[in-house]
């Protein structure tokens, strides 16, 4: 009966052990909060102004069960002669913003744009492989088929609208035929090399705003979507 209860007690004990080894010991992965859009909204850079880049973000969230949280485009307005001009970096939140791996592209509006040193290092953590769709997949950069890196945003380097008379933004996002966007590259590189301006957020202005001008440079009318809650 002792020989009974002794191995009894053995079983019980590997058990317990073998439970506790399978227990997961890492910390969860904080919520998605930053994409490119995996799909552009056809019409090249008209993407129906900010409240229509906003609901496609919104969409494409919903898609991936992300739909709770509030969503905004990262893109800035000029100035017209009834509106003000509207900074990206100043619609997008506070963060912290972790893409669909978990990865915390920059911890805030600060450090997403290069104003702070973090880490001993200047500026985000926005790059090549942390670029994804809100699916998780890498968006295709140099040396990929068909190059996709370009990604309007409409913005300078700080995140900030354009003053001059230029059309940066196509419109304010409304064009499909005359004008202009400034895109930035998701792969940080421009036909390879990394030096010069290979800025995540504006690096030149498209040929103009239909598809197939943003196509023929490198693009595909895709743009950055962060959570602003």
């Amino acid at each position: 009966m002792k020989k009974t209860s002794f191995v009894a007690g053995l079983l019980v004990l590997s058990a317990n052990t073998a439970f506790a080894q399978q227990a997961p010991s890492d910390a969860p992965k904080p919520p998605l909060g930053f994409f490119v859009t995996s799909v552009g909204s056809g019409k090249g850079a008209d993407l129906g102004g900010l409240a229509g880049a906003d609901a496609h973000c919104q969409k494409l969230a919903s898609d991936v069960g992300a739909g709770n949280r509030t969503w905004r485009a990262y893109l800035s307005t000029q100035a017209t002669a009834d509106q003000p001009a509207v900074n990206a970096r100043d619609r997008i939140g506070n963060g912290p913003w972790a893409n669909a791996n978990g990865a915390i592209v920059a911890n805030d509006v600060a450090h997403l744009h290069g104003d702070t040193v973090e880490l001993g290092q200047l500026g985000n953590n926005v790059h090549r492989t942390t670029n994804l769709t809100e699916k998780g997949a890498q968006i295709n950069g140099v040396g990929a088929t068909p190059n996709q890196h370009d990604l309007i945003t409409g913005s300078k380097p700080d995140g900030r609208a354009y003053t001059d008379a230029a059309d940066h933004t196509c419109k304010n996002y409304t064009s499909s035929g005359e004008g202009s966007v400034r895109v930035g590259h998701s792969d940080r590189t421009n036909r390879g090399a990394t030096g010069g301006n290979v800025s995540w957020n504006s690096t030149h202005d498209s040929k103009g705003c239909s598809q197939e001008n943003l196509v023929s440079t490198g693009g595909a009318g895709y743009f950055y979507c962060f959570a602003a809650d």
